[in-house]
């Protein structure tokens, strides 16, 4: 089969297109999928560059979720069945033909759902999920600020505040991904320039509840400082490319909480709430109050550029790899 393979952390244009070995079932619990869609996410850049939290040993093949059909199964997989369509998490192993995956990692999708929106909703959908709900603890009647809100977690973080009940304010580069995120159902729509002053007169200087921030740099200072008392900013990553060097005192004078949220962790150490969250994602997609937003799709080969752009900041939601 043809996978990508990052054989030494480096530049992304330092992968290679090549024929590997075809996984097999090992365990009893294993499922084997053939992939149709593979999700494309800001993490696997950095990971390939060396620059994540994780560092697998090399050769490895980025990708963290994947849809298809399930080729085999192991001996103990008495919940899927040769040719169910599914889709599927792992840490690493995504950007390939076929995978092996735990059966716990692995989900039936929906008959209304394709499998690129099925492949678009594992993580971002999850990450922003866990932030709001669990971490957040969003509530009805929340002002909810989502930055980069035309990428993948933004857009799921628009749909999901909204599905919560929050009044969302969706924050983004310009007019063009403004008028996509307020597509997406978002009340408000505004740029980042002098964004605390922006987001205190929209609240009539009462200041927002929960800010949902996967840029970081200097926008997690400026927007922080709109806070409301006791409100949260969630930490969710730095796609600005700059990790903030946050003024300590602005959490006790304005008494707010930051939050940090690693929904990799979440998935392994909370299994249960994991899965419980997953499930209701996909009852909300049949309820028609979520819709993952695919905007772009590259062939296995072209990896590269699309990862490219992704840390570029230059895509509008989920960015899809065809085997």
């Amino acid at each position: 089969m043809k996978s990508i393979i990052c054989e030494n952390f480096g530049p992304l244009n330092s992968l290679v297109y090549k024929e590997v070995e075809t996984p097999e079932i090992q365990n009893p619990n294993d499922v084997l999928i053939k992939v149709f869609s593979s999700g494309v996410n800001f993490p696997d850049g950095l990971l390939v560059q060396g620059k994540y939290q994780l560092k697998p040993p090399v050769p490895f093949t980025p990708g963290m979720e994947v849809s298809g059909e399930v080729l085999s199964i192991g001996s103990e997989v008495t919940e899927f069945k040769i040719g169910d369509r599914v889709a599927g998490l792992s840490q690493l192993g995504g950007y390939s033909e076929n995978i092996v995956l735990n059966k716990n990692s692995v989900y039936k999708i929906p008959v209304e759902m394709n499998h690129d929106q099925a492949c678009a909703l594992l993580c971002a959908y999850g990450t922003s999920h866990y932030a709001l709900k669990q971490r957040a603890k969003l509530k009805k009647g929340n002002t909810l600020v989502v930055l980069g809100a035309s990428g993948s977690t933004g857009v799921a973080a628009i749909q999901i505040g909204k599905t919560m009940g929050a009044k969302v304010i969706a924050a983004s580069s310009s007019i063009e991904k403004q008028q996509y995120t307020k597509g997406l159902g978002a009340d408000i729509t505004i740029g980042y320039d002098n964004i605390k002053d922006q987001l205190k007169e929209l609240t009539n200087n009462i200041g927002v509840d929960v800010i949902f921030d996967p840029v970081g740099g200097e926008l997690f200072e400026e927007s922080s400082r709109a806070l409301s008392r006791y409100g949260k900013i969630l930490v969710i990553g730095f796609a600005s490319g700059k990790i903030p060097k946050f003024p300590i005192n602005l959490a006790l004078v304005k008494e707010f909480d930051v939050v940090g949220v690693f929904w990799g962790a979440f998935t392994r150490n909370n299994t249960s709430s994991f899965k419980e969250n997953m499930n209701e994602l996909f009852k909300w997609f049949q309820e028609g109050k979520i819709n993952p937003q695919v905007e772009e799709r590259y062939k296995l080969q072209d990896a590269t550029k699309a990862l490219d752009k992704i840390l570029n900041r230059g895509t509008k939601g989920k960015v899809i790899l065809y085997p």
